[in-house]
Protein backbone atom coordinates (compact mmCIF):
# COMPACT_ATOMS: atom_id res chain seq x y z
CA UNK A 1 0.00 0.00 0.00
CA UNK A 2 1.56 3.26 -1.16
CA UNK A 3 0.04 5.29 1.69
CA UNK A 4 1.99 3.23 4.22
CA UNK A 5 5.24 3.69 2.30
CA UNK A 6 4.68 7.44 2.20
CA UNK A 7 3.71 7.77 5.86
CA UNK A 8 5.70 5.10 7.73
CA UNK A 9 9.46 5.35 7.45
CA UNK A 10 12.16 3.07 8.81
CA UNK A 11 15.77 4.18 9.03
CA UNK A 12 18.54 2.61 11.09
CA UNK A 13 19.80 6.11 11.93
CA UNK A 14 16.51 7.34 13.35
CA UNK A 15 14.91 6.15 16.59
CA UNK A 16 17.10 3.00 16.48
CA UNK A 17 15.33 1.71 13.37
CA UNK A 18 11.83 1.82 14.84
CA UNK A 19 9.03 2.61 12.37
CA UNK A 20 8.34 6.36 12.47
CA UNK A 21 5.75 8.66 11.01
CA UNK A 22 7.00 10.55 7.94
CA UNK A 23 10.57 10.66 9.19
CA UNK A 24 9.54 12.46 12.37
CA UNK A 25 10.78 11.45 15.80
CA UNK A 26 7.40 9.96 16.65
CA UNK A 27 7.14 6.20 16.35
CA UNK A 28 4.29 3.97 15.31
CA UNK A 29 4.46 2.46 18.80
CA UNK A 30 4.06 5.91 20.38
CA UNK A 31 0.81 6.54 18.52
CA UNK A 32 -0.46 3.03 19.20
CA UNK A 33 0.25 3.50 22.90
CA UNK A 34 -1.71 6.76 22.91
CA UNK A 35 -4.67 5.09 21.23
CA UNK A 36 -4.47 2.09 23.56
CA UNK A 37 -4.34 4.48 26.51
CA UNK A 38 -7.67 5.94 25.50
CA UNK A 39 -6.66 9.08 23.63
CA UNK A 40 -8.90 10.01 20.73
CA UNK A 41 -7.64 10.96 17.29
CA UNK A 42 -8.60 14.55 17.96
CA UNK A 43 -6.61 14.57 21.22
CA UNK A 44 -3.55 13.13 19.50
CA UNK A 45 -3.82 15.58 16.61
CA UNK A 46 -4.23 18.41 19.10
CA UNK A 47 -1.12 17.38 21.05
CA UNK A 48 0.92 16.81 17.87
CA UNK A 49 -0.24 19.46 15.38
CA UNK A 50 2.25 18.28 12.74
CA UNK A 51 0.42 14.94 12.52
CA UNK A 52 -2.38 14.36 10.06
CA UNK A 53 -5.40 12.11 10.29
CA UNK A 54 -3.90 10.01 7.48
CA UNK A 55 -0.83 9.40 9.68
CA UNK A 56 -3.02 7.71 12.27
CA UNK A 57 -4.68 5.65 9.53
CA UNK A 58 -1.21 4.59 8.36
CA UNK A 59 -0.19 3.64 11.92
CA UNK A 60 -3.24 1.41 12.27
CA UNK A 61 -2.68 -0.12 8.84
CA UNK A 62 0.97 -0.78 9.60
CA UNK A 63 0.14 -2.39 12.95
CA UNK A 64 -2.56 -4.50 11.34
CA UNK A 65 -0.13 -5.86 8.79
CA UNK A 66 2.53 -6.53 11.42
CA UNK A 67 0.06 -8.51 13.52
CA UNK A 68 -1.18 -10.59 10.56
CA UNK A 69 1.39 -13.33 10.29
CA UNK A 70 1.12 -17.09 10.60
CA UNK A 71 1.97 -18.67 13.90
CA UNK A 72 3.40 -22.17 13.76
CA UNK A 73 2.82 -24.12 16.92
CA UNK A 74 4.82 -27.21 17.73
CA UNK A 75 2.73 -30.20 18.66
Amino acid sequence: MKALADRITISPTQMHGRPCIRGLRLTVADVLAMLAGGMTRDEILGDYPYLENADIDAVLGFASRQADHPVIAAE
